[in-house]
Order: structure tokens, then C-alpha cells, then sequence
């Protein structure tokens, strides 16, 4: 196992918001500094899916789902390299915590995490007043 840096928020958000949002390729650029697009098979993650992300300089990379627990963790390669992880941690009725894993050597792809918890702070905020009547 390699070792990793966590970074992460807590949400007032239940488990299964948080993870549909982190696992729907159709929302990564929303909330993810460094994906523009996504050309995907499919709409939702799953051990093993392949596609391919666009990035801010334009180029489209591969990568591959290489773990997958629903509504716990994920993480992913790029270009065949460990890339983030992705942990969601239950802390009561409609709240969790998100954690971004990166390896240890990725340390300044920190500020990347941060601001994409922001993100997905404010998206998750928004589609919560949405469902208000």
C-alpha cells in the first residue's frame, strides 16, 4: 500500500447525495479543478470503467476506475498512474465526511483537492434548495 495524504470536509449532506454527485461523470467538471470534460461509457462509475478525461490544457487523458466500494470509496488512474482517492465517511443523519486521498509524491495537488471540496460544497448547497418546496 502506498502511503497518501488525505484531505477533507465535513457535509451536511447524506452519504448517498455526496457519493451520487462524486461518482456522476456528468458533474466532474462542475467540481473538479483539473477535469473539462469527460468521455465516458457510462454516466456512473463502476470497478473498472475506462474513459477518458479532457484537462484545463486541453488534452484528453485515459484513466480507469481501479477501486470501487459503493457509497464508501473509489479511486481512480490517470494515464496509469495512482490518482485520487475518494472517501465518504458517515457522521450521522444527513451528514458525512468527503476525503480526497492523493500518494504522498502528489502532496501539491492539495490546493486541486480544497478547491473542488468548496465546489462540492456549493453544489451540494444548491441542489438542496432546489428540493425545497
Amino acid at each position: 500500500m502506498n502511503p497518501t495524504v488525505a484531505f477533507g470536509t465535513r457535509l451536511d449532506a447524506s452519504v448517498a447525495r455526496v457519493w451520487r454527485l462524486i461518482t456522476d461523470t456528468h458533474t466532474w467538471p462542475l467540481w473538479g479543478p483539473s477535469v473539462r470534460a469527460v468521455d465516458s461509457p457510462e454516466r456512473f462509475i463502476r470497478a473498472g470503467l475506462k474513459g477518458r478525461i479532457r484537462t484545463p490544457l486541453g488534452n484528453w487523458l485515459p484513466f480507469s476506475i481501479a477501486a470501487f466500494e459503493p457509497e464508501h470509496y473509489w479511486d481512480w488512474r490517470v494515464c496509469g498512474m495512482a490518482a485520487t482517492g475518494h472517501r465518504v465517511i458517515p457522521r450521522g443523519h444527513d451528514q458525512c465526511t468527503l476525503a480526497f486521498t492523493v500518494p504522498v509524491w502528489a502532496i501539491l495537488y492539495g490546493p486541486v483537492c480544497r478547491m473542488a471540496l468548496v465546489r462540492i460544497r456549493r453544489l451540494l448547497a444548491l441542489s438542496l434548495q432546489e428540493d425545497k418546496p
